[in-house]
C-alpha cells in the first residue's frame, strides 16, 4: 500500500480529469461525414430500431446510451456482446441498426457478432478505439473514438476511452433530438414520474384540487377571516365580491394588522386586503407558479378558471411534488 497526502490525492484528481477532458477534445476532430451520415441513417431508419452492444466497460457504456436514446425519442435495445452470440442475437430484426462499443475492436465476441448481423441484413455501426481493427473493417459507418492515453496510471482500466464513447453517444443523442424536433412536451410523455417529467406536465389544477377554497366578502369582520384562514389551513384566504377577486388576505397581513393600536372590532377585509393578487389560471403549469411565487416573493397563488376564483396553491404544495 502506498499512502497518499492530501495534496497528491487532489492532484491525481486533476490529472484524471485533464486526461479525459483531452480525450474528450480530441473527438471534435472525428465529427466527420461518417459521423454525419451515420446519424442522417439512423434519422431515416423508420422501420428499424437501434440496438447498441458492447462488452466490459463499453457494455455499461452501451446501457447508458440506450437509456439515452430511449427518452429522447429514438427507440433503443441493449444487447451484451457476450449474450449475443449466445442466444440474444433474435433481438435483432431486418433493417436494425447496430451500434458496437468497444475499445479494441478485436475481442472474440465483436468478431463473432459482426458477421451474424451483417447476414441478418443490419447496419453495422462502430464507436471504435482503433480504426485499424476488425470491427472498423466490417462496419458499415466508423466513429473514431480513439484516445492517446487512459486516465488510469497504468493505462489499462477504460477510463478515457469510455468516456469517450459516451460523449459520441451523447453528440448522436442530440443530434437526433434537433433532427426530430423532440421538445420538452415530448420529453414529459416518456418522463411521467420523475421530478423532470413533473416539471412539465404536473397542471395547477392537479394541484389545487386537493386544497380546501378559503375566500371571505370584503365586508367580512376579524372573527370571519380569522376562522376562515385558521380552518382552511392555507394560510390565506381570498376576498370574494359577487364572484370577483378582490383582494387577498394572508396570515401575515393578519399579523400586522394586530399589531397596531386600533380597534379590532370595527375592521373589515377590505381594510387589511392586498388588491390585484397574484393568480393563475388552472390550466397553467404548477411549475409557472412556482415561477411567479419566486419573481413576488410570495407563497401562495390564487387560483382561477375563466377568471373566476375557484381556489389556491401553496408553496408547500410544489415542494410535496418536488417541482421546487
Amino acid at each position: 500500500m502506498i499512502l497518499k497526502t492530501r495534496e497528491e490525492i487532489k492532484q491525481i484528481a486533476k490529472q484524471c480529469i485533464r486526461q479525459e477532458k483531452e480525450a474528450v477534445e480530441s473527438l471534435l476532430n472525428n465529427i466527420d461525414e461518417q459521423f454525419i451520415a451515420c446519424v442522417e441513417e439512423i434519422y431515416h431508419n423508420e422501420s428499424g430500431r437501434i440496438i447498441v452492444s458492447g462488452i466490459g466497460k463499453s457494455a455499461n457504456i452501451a446501457q447508458k446510451l440506450v437509456g439515452t436514446f430511449n427518452s429522447t425519442g429514438t427507440p433503443a435495445i441493449f444487447m451484451h456482446a457476450a449474450d449475443a452470440i449466445h442466444g440474444d442475437l433474435g433481438i435483432i430484426q431486418k433493417n436494425d441498426i447496430v451500434i458496437c462499443l468497444s475499445k479494441s475492436g478485436n475481442t472474440p465476441e465483436i468478431t463473432l457478432l459482426v458477421p451474424m448481423i451483417k447476414m441478418l441484413g443490419s447496419k453495422v455501426v462502430a464507436i471504435v478505439g482503433d480504426t485499424d481493427s476488425y470491427l472498423a473493417k466490417n462496419a458499415d459507418y466508423v466513429i473514431d473514438c480513439t484516445v492517446s492515453k487512459e486516465a488510469c496510471p497504468n493505462n489499462l482500466a477504460p477510463t478515457a476511452s469510455s468516456t469517450a464513447q459516451l460523449v459520441i453517444g451523447d453528440a448522436m443523442a442530440v443530434c437526433l433530438i434537433e433532427m426530430r424536433g423532440f421538445s420538452s412536451d415530448d420529453f414529459a410523455r416518456v418522463h411521467p414520474g420523475g421530478t423532470l417529467g413533473k416539471r412539465l406536465y404536473l397542471t395547477v389544477e392537479q394541484l389545487c384540487k386537493a386544497n380546501e377554497v378559503p375566500q371571505v366578502s370584503s365586508d367580512a369582520n376579524l372573527n370571519h377571516i380569522i376562522y376562515e384562514i385558521s380552518s382552511k389551513r392555507l394560510g390565506v384566504t381570498a376576498v370574494v365580491d359577487n364572484g370577483e377577486i378582490s383582494g387577498i388576505i394572508t396570515d401575515g397581513d393578519l399579523r400586522r394588522m394586530l399589531e397596531k393600536n386600533i380597534n379590532h372590532q370595527q375592521i373589515t377585509a377590505a381594510d387589511i386586503m392586498s388588491k390585484n393578487p397574484k393568480t393563475i389560471d388552472i390550466q397553467k403549469l404548477a411549475v409557472n407558479a412556482l415561477e411567479i411565487m419566486k419573481n413576488n416573493n410570495i407563497t401562495s397563488i390564487l387560483v382561477t378558471k375563466e377568471k373566476k376564483y375557484i381556489g389556491v396553491i401553496h408553496l408547500h404544495d410544489l415542494l410535496k411534488e418536488g417541482i421546487v
